[in-house]
Formats: structure tokens, C-alpha cells, sequence
């Protein structure tokens, strides 16, 4: 087994500002912005603070076991502020070696089954999602990683390498319902267009992958300030690699296993499950969105 370095403590502030081109009466929202807590991580404290007040407020666990506040909020409003305060730990924990894990056919295999075990559970994840079709294009393109008997995660970690360095990052190229198939295509996106992409290349072969949300701590160059809101919402995914192993997280915008900089939020069958925030209002028109996340080690 190899250890990753020792953990990191990090205060997350993520704000979000909607300005409504017209009053807004009445506003029901969704929000999933408190970090899970994981073997590898745990949140001490988080707050939701809103603006205007709500009258209502509840918290519960959806499908995912990830944490979701609802709110309400009543009354003639042209804005609505969400800011999400948390204090996390992301602990040391062991990754496994990539050639120790067992076989993708043999993982393939055990999803299927008809018993109920940790395998065909995870199985729920192999399926194709609202955002994240099934396609031989898929499977066809993830072929050259996938060679028979190959240990899992080091087909796994070789696709989510061969997606770095062959595909462009670029924040103007796909906005949020870009199709995947789209993304491969162009050969361009971000981090939730190649979460997108590498779910759909592990699923076309069978194999189970969901979608996870988080944050990734960036560093200034050196010599330059942090800047206020630099940080973002990042996406992942994570691979299932047999009993013995379980749930392993691949960053394939980063081309590494994440560690100490990565927090886990949510996770699901894609992107239309964990979104930050979500909601319903009545008499809005149009509406602008301002998002800044700050991930600052403590």
C-alpha cells in the first residue's frame, strides 16, 4: 500500500449571488454545499447562511447519502445570497497500488452479478445517467487503456492520463449542458466535461464510476497573493475497484489520484445530481450568477 502525505485543514467559504432581473415573490432551493464526511475527511463545522432569511429551512441525506438543505424564501426579493462556511480535515489515508487491484473484466464480472454484495451495490453505477450516455464510441475510445486482464486501476489511471494530455482545457468551449459526446468531438472542456467523458468511457465497458463534486485548493505562483475567490468547484470521478478496494477518486483534469487538496462534497450519477445549488422561483425573468469559492489552508 502507499501512503499519501500527512492531512490538511482547510476553512471553505463558497458564496453565491443571484441578481433577478425582475422581484422574485417566492424561491424554493436545493443546496448540497457541506463536505461529506469519509474515512479520508471530516467537516467539524459548516454553516448555510442565506439572504433574504428564509421562512423554512430542513436537512436531510438524498438517494447519495449527501448532505442537502432545503430553504424558502417569501416576500418580493431581486437578490438571493448563499454562503456556505466550512472548517474540513482531509486525513492521510492509504491509496492502493494500481497493479495490485484486481482485473477490470473481473470487476466487470462481479457488478453483474445477481447477489447482493458490495460489488453489484456499486453496480448502480455502470448505467447510463441524464447526462452521461452509454456509446461504442465511448468503449472504443477507452480500448487502448482496457487490454485484457489489465489491473484495474492502472487502466483506470491510464485513460484519465491519455484525457489530460489530449484534451484542451478551456473555460469558453462548454457551458453546463454541453452533451459529452460533444466533448469528444472537440477534444476540449473542463473538469465536469471530463468527469463527464471518463464516466462515459468506464460505463460503455461496464464498469461502475460515479460523478464527485469538491473543491481543489490552487496555489498562487510564487512571490503572488492568494486572490479572493480564485478557487472554484471542481469535479472528479470515482472508480470502483472490487471489494478488497472499493471506491478509488481519479482527477483526470489534473492527471493524479486526488489527495490532501482535494475536499469531497457530493457524489452521484453525474453532474444533474450534486449541483452546488438549485431552486425554483416565481416572478424572476432573467437572472445573473456570481459564484467565488475560497479553499484556504488553516
Amino acid at each position: 500500500m502507499r501512503t499519501r502525505a500527512r492531512g490538511m485543514r482547510y476553512h471553505v467559504i463558497h458564496r453565491t449571488r443571484y441578481v433577478y432581473e425582475g422581484a422574485v415573490t417566492v424561491s424554493h432551493h436545493l443546496a448540497r454545499l457541506a463536505p461529506r464526511f469519509l474515512p479520508g475527511q471530516r467537516c467539524p463545522w459548516h454553516v448555510l447562511e442565506v439572504r433574504p432569511e428564509p421562512v423554512g429551512r430542513s436537512l436531510h441525506n438524498d438517494v447519495y447519502g449527501n448532505v442537502t438543505a432545503y430553504f424558502e424564501v417569501e416576500g418580493s426579493h431581486t437578490e438571493l445570497e448563499v454562503t456556505a462556511r466550512s472548517l474540513v480535515e482531509v486525513l492521510a489515508t492509504p491509496r492502493p497500488d494500481d497493479a495490485a487491484t484486481p482485473a477490470w473484466e473481473t470487476v466487470r464480472t462481479a457488478c453483474g452479478g445477481d447477489k447482493l454484495s458490495a460489488s453489484s451495490e456499486a453496480g448502480a453505477f455502470r448505467f447510463a445517467s441524464p447526462m452521461v450516455p452509454l456509446g461504442k464510441e465511448f468503449a472504443e475510445y477507452a480500448k487502448p487503456d482496457f487490454t485484457p486482464g489489465r489491473p484495474i486501476l492502472e487502466a483506470a489511471t491510464s485513460l484519465m492520463g491519455r484525457i489530460f494530455t489530449e484534451f484542451d482545457f478551456n473555460p469558453k468551449a462548454t457551458d453546463v449542458a454541453t452533451p459529452v459526446t460533444e466533448v469528444l468531438m472537440r477534444k476540449t472542456g473542463v473538469c465536469q466535461d471530463f468527469a463527464h467523458l471518463m464516466l462515459a468511457c468506464l460505463r460503455s465497458l461496464g464498469l461502475p464510476a460515479r460523478y464527485v463534486s469538491g473543491y481543489l485548493e490552487t496555489r498562487p505562483p510564487m512571490g503572488k497573493e492568494r486572490l479572493t475567490g480564485a478557487d472554484a468547484s471542481h469535479a472528479w470521478v470515482a472508480v470502483y475497484c472490487g471489494e478488497n478496494v472499493g471506491w478509488v477518486d481519479a482527477d483526470p483534469t489534473n492527471n493524479l489520484l486526488p489527495g490532501e487538496r482535494h475536499i469531497t462534497v457530493a457524489w452521484g450519477r453525474d453532474f444533474s445530481d450534486v449541483s452546488p445549488l438549485r431552486g425554483v422561483t416565481l416572478g424572476a425573468g432573467g437572472q445573473s450568477l456570481e459564484v467565488a469559492v475560497d479553499v484556504v489552508p488553516d
